[in-house]
């Protein structure tokens, strides 16, 4: 059977993502599979810099920052630092063309993907699993961003410090401005959301360039007040030379790659979006090696400045930002730390679960629904409190996160492996017995055994806290990704040989066309 095109356009309402003309539904989707925001797009508008400016918004964050400083205090020198970041950069960026070559053929997002793998019942697994995850880091992000609120805040009106002490005035372990700043980003973030993935593309569009313009500007300040001849890029002592450094330097690869890994798996959400695969690798290209080295640069520079500065290395951009004696700078530097981490939040850990969740129960739960469930969850697990215990982020996070490098594996694995990018599209919407994806009562068991297979692995490395378990846990991601893959690849024996046909049959199909 040769891939199914999508064509036409079926009875729709219209939603937050698509309009009625940009979706397709075929005459055997079933209800329990599809609403107007996870059927298949035929009308993708997205171009080249709106896949770009997708990724300037995920790497232009408080998170962003701290990451790639924190890289330059390693123990290396500045020039090992950038071969890991450009490297493990790199191969974040062939992973995404990997994972977006799926949907962006499809039309489809993520967790309807998943289901070739999983079944139509089965992708609610990895579905939960991601959505779960992206509620966790909603909440921090937010936590982190409202920083920057309770700094201009403090800034603006000094008798408000009082109430910035939970400790004098707060509720569950947050002080009364904490609350007020909290409460304002998480208003701000669900209108832009609720205005739909129009919004939140005119939204990433402007937000990422505009920290490049605050970050240049902070940069060019600090280097100013410091001297450039008082600038080391080499943030702390270097402690490790020959195959010591090379060891350290496969660990800080693996950190580019981790730090990523969640908007990775669900990348599918925005690559159904791209008009075509090569505007999608495009993006990818100027969003991620070249804006991620480019961001680097700023941040180190940035950060070696404070040094001779302030007496003391800062990776915080608030808190260099703080610092500054400036009331308008200090305001609008903070603000757009603000807006940037904002940019994150929605593109990394809003977009995924409204979908996830929404697939949940498709008809009872819209994008916009899923949305807010994420929302509101991130409210109820307290996130200052999360943050505030490494132990407690460490096991919540990590043992979450021990799930989504299997995931990835498998579903590459299913994809190009198992069948030779070979997806017919309706199937991935009905319930009928004969759908190529109803497997067992809609769950395929192999997916499931993998991610288990992959997960008690990852997560096994991840909880033993002696060596070499503690070197192996920086690489959890790698190892429960390659763990799933071969799993699920091993016990695919069967549906290998059906779509290696499959894929034959769709390849004369396409040269006779």
């Amino acid at each position: 059977m040769a891939t199914t095109e999508i064509e036409g356009g079926g009875p729709s309402t219209g939603s937050a993502t698509t309009s009625a003309d940009d979706i397709h539904v075929g005459p055997d989707y079933h209800t329990s599979l599809y609403n107007d925001d996870l059927a298949p797009l035929v009308n993708k508008k997205w171009n080249w810099y709106n896949v770009f400016a997708f990724w300037m918004s995920d790497v232009h964050s408080v998170g962003g920052y701290v990451t790639a400083g924190s890289l330059f205090a390693f123990g290396l020198a500045s020039w090992q630092v950038f071969v890991c970041l450009i490297v493990g950069i790199v191969v974040v960026m062939a992973l995404a063309n990997l994972v977006a070559k799926p949907s962006q053929r499809a039309g489809a997002p993520f967790p309807v993907i998943a289901r070739a793998s999983f079944g139509v019942r089965g992708a609610n697994v990895p579905a939960v699993l991601r959505g779960i995850i992206a509620v966790a880091w909603y909440g921090i992000q937010t936590y982190l961003a409202s920083d920057a609120l309770v700094v201009v805040a403090l800034k603006l009106w000094p008798s408000l410090v009082p109430y910035a002490d939970a400790a004098q005035h707060g509720f569950a372990g947050l002080s009364t401005v904490g609350w007020g700043a909290f409460i304002v980003l998480w208003i701000g973030q669900a209108l832009v959301f609720w205005n739909g993935m129009n919004a939140i593309r005119k939204f990433i569009d402007w937000a990422g360039p505009a920290v490049y313009v605050v970050m240049i500007a902070l940069t060019i300040y600090m280097v100013v007040k410091a001297g450039m001849s008082n600038i080391d890029l080499t943030l702390g002592s270097v402690k490790y030379s020959g195959w010591q450094a090379v060891g350290q330097m496969v660990i800080a690869t693996s950190i580019v790659v981790a730090y990523f890994s969640g908007p990775l798996l669900n990348f599918g959400d925005i690559s159904r979006y791209g008009r075509t695969l090569g505007d999608v690798k495009k993006g990818n290209f100027w969003g991620l090696p070249v804006n991620f080295t480019f961001f680097s640069i700023l941040t180190v520079v940035c950060a070696a400045a404070t040094i001779p500065v302030y007496g003391k290395l800062i990776t915080d951009p608030i808190e260099t930002v703080s610092k500054i004696d400036n009331t308008f700078a200090i305001v609008l530097g903070a603000m757009t730390f603000a807006i940037a981490t904002v940019g994150i939040n929605i593109v990394a850990n809003f977009i995924s679960p409204a979908f996830d969740f929404s697939h949940v129960a498709p008809q009872k739960i819209s994008w916009r629904a899923g949305g807010m469930i994420a929302a509101v969850g991130s409210v109820l697990i307290t996130p200052w409190n999360l943050y505030s215990s490494d132990e407690v982020i460490h096991y919540t996070l990590d043992v979450l996160a021990s799930f989504t490098g299997p995931l990835f594996g498998i579903l590459v694995a299913d994809y190009y492996l198992v069948r030779h990018q070979h997806i017919v599209t309706d199937d991935l919407y009905t319930m009928n017995p004969k759908g190529r994806y109803h497997y067992r009562e809609g769950i395929n068991p192999t997916a499931v055994w993998a991610t288990i297979i992959g997960g008690v692995i990852a997560l096994s490395i991840v909880l033993i806290p002696v060596e070499p378990f503690k070197t192996l846990a920086n690489f959890s991601w790698f190892i429960g990704a390659a763990a799933g893959a071969l799993a699920y690849f091993l016990m695919s024996k069967g549906l290998r040989e059906t779509y290696r046909a499959d894929a034959s049959a769709s390849a004369a199909d396409d040269v006779e066309a």
